[in-house]
């Protein structure tokens, strides 16, 4: 991802637009000759950058710089570099190249994510866990079936970039206002002509087609709506981060920790949730990003003007280096998340009787209660119950108590026979298996090719 971003590969695509462009004129019938397109050839990957600051130094105009050193390097197609074009032509259709290929490089981050994911949520599928709204114990849920959350937010998330790769093209030959007026007069007003160049130079660089009409440049619309599925895969990312944060504070669900490593320099006994705390951070960077692409979107004027320049240079770049520097540490954590059972069935103990009430309450008025007076025992014994345990009690003593009320007619041994936490999970297990086998499965058959083995690497 940084290589695509680099001066490096924008000037080397420079000058394989520049050969397209002067090959598909030729085949066109311009006067172009074998040998000049041979010489822009030979000199298409080294490029004379000394020559090319310098010049730069001077005029203030990087595209003009590279055309002069380019023709240092190639004196015979020198009078034919760049012809009838505009400096967008080689600027935003590299801004597009680049935006394809990174693309493509975040989808297959994903694919990877979610197959992890897709192996961690079917391992856990059925093993009972705390659910919570308000990050308050609610009803219990599994293991697996929280983690098909944070994947179906990946999937979405794919299909959204997916879509987006797919609605890419290039701003073509469109000359200084979009009219193609330029081209159209090098080519003696021949219409068909010129939309042929335009097909010929979007195959030569690999994009299937040209935006139908443009002003200077291709719609800023564009970025913002890349930055913006880069965005969404950033909230995505953040909110699993957040979820580890949590569960790591409740000992459940750790994100790794390797043998060395050292939580704080003041409390050596710490284990900091440091991978999800960065990706939050940079989570929160690229989501508020999103924003410059939408108003540079939002202010261009008419055909094209020239405060966008500098914005996108920074923005555009950092949302596809942070979306990618996510997705690394999101596979790191993922390819090494430790699962505390015990921890979980212990909290699921813990809760489980205040969750089991309204059953109890049933198995009362069965035995012949009355379910208005079993309401108000409940509350007073869970209240009660609440009370120890925030007092210091180890245990839920709850079904003790219920069961010693003989309102309630229900003895230990048939709350006990109830009490199966894995009863109370709903359709936890099924909807993981279904979820995964009916929507996860086809993405991850049909990108088999971009999974690999490896495990992110996090550097510090």
């Amino acid at each position: 991802m940084s290589y695509l971003f680099s001066s490096d590969f924008k000037f080397r695509t420079w000058r394989r637009l520049w050969i397209a462009l002067a090959e598909s004129e030729k085949e066109l019938g311009l006067p172009i000759t074998d040998a000049q397109i041979a010489e822009l050839r030979a000199h298409a990957e080294s490029i004379n950058y000394d020559d090319a600051e310098r010049r730069e130094r001077e005029i203030r105009h990087d595209v003009m710089s590279h055309i002069y050193a380019y023709g240092l390097q190639a004196p015979s197609a020198k009078g034919i570099i760049h012809l009838g074009a505009t400096s967008a032509f080689v600027t935003d259709n590299t801004d597009i190249l680049q935006m394809a290929a990174a693309l493509q490089i975040v989808r297959r981050r994903i694919v990877n994510l979610m197959a992890k994911l897709r192996e961690f949520a079917w391992q856990w599928r059925g093993t009972p866990a705390l659910a919570f709204t308000h990050f308050q114990p609610a009803q219990l849920t599994t293991v697996g079936k929280r983690a098909t959350l944070w994947l179906h937010d990946l999937l979405l998330d794919y299909r959204e970039i997916e879509f987006r790769e797919s609605q890419l093209a290039l701003l073509g030959v469109k000359g200084a206002t979009g009219t193609q007026a330029s081209f159209l007069s090098l080519f003696e007003g021949d219409e068909t002509k010129v939309h042929t160049l335009e097909h010929l130079v979007a195959a030569k660089v690999g994009l299937r087609r040209s935006y139908p009409v443009s002003g200077q440049t291709y719609s800023r619309k564009v970025d913002s709506q890349v930055v913006n599925a880069l965005s969404g895969f950033a909230q995505s990312a953040s909110k699993f981060a957040y979820d580890m944060r949590l569960l790591q504070h409740l000992h459940e669900i750790e994100e790794p920790f390797e043998e060395k490593q050292v939580g704080s320099s003041a409390m050596a006994y710490k284990r900091n949730p440091m991978r999800a705390e960065r990706i939050d951070g940079l989570a929160r960077h690229l989501i508020i990003n999103a924003l410059n692409p939408a108003m540079t979107a939002a202010t261009q004027w008419f055909e094209r003007t020239l405060d966008d320049s500098a914005n996108r240079r920074i923005a555009i770049p950092e949302a596809f280096l942070a979306a990618d520097a996510i997705a690394l540490i999101y596979d790191n954590i993922v390819g090494g998340i430790v699962v505390h059972e015990e921890v979980i069935a212990a909290d699921v103990a813990r809760e489980l009787p205040f969750m089991m009430t309204e059953n109890l309450m049933m198995e009362g008025v069965r035995g012949g209660g009355d379910r208005q007076v079993l309401h108000e025992r409940v509350r007073i014994h869970s209240q009660a119950a609440a009370d120890a345990l925030k007092g210091g009690a180890r245990t839920n003593d709850l079904f003790d108590r219920i069961a010693a009320d003989p309102l309630f007619g229900i003895d230990r041994a048939a709350i006990d026979r109830i009490a199966r936490p894995e009863d109370y999970t709903g359709l936890s297990k099924q909807q993981t298996e279904r979820f995964l086998e009916e929507d996860v499965d086809p993405i991850l058959e049909h990108e088999r090719a971009e999974i690999r083995a490896e495990v992110g690497e996090v550097r510090v």
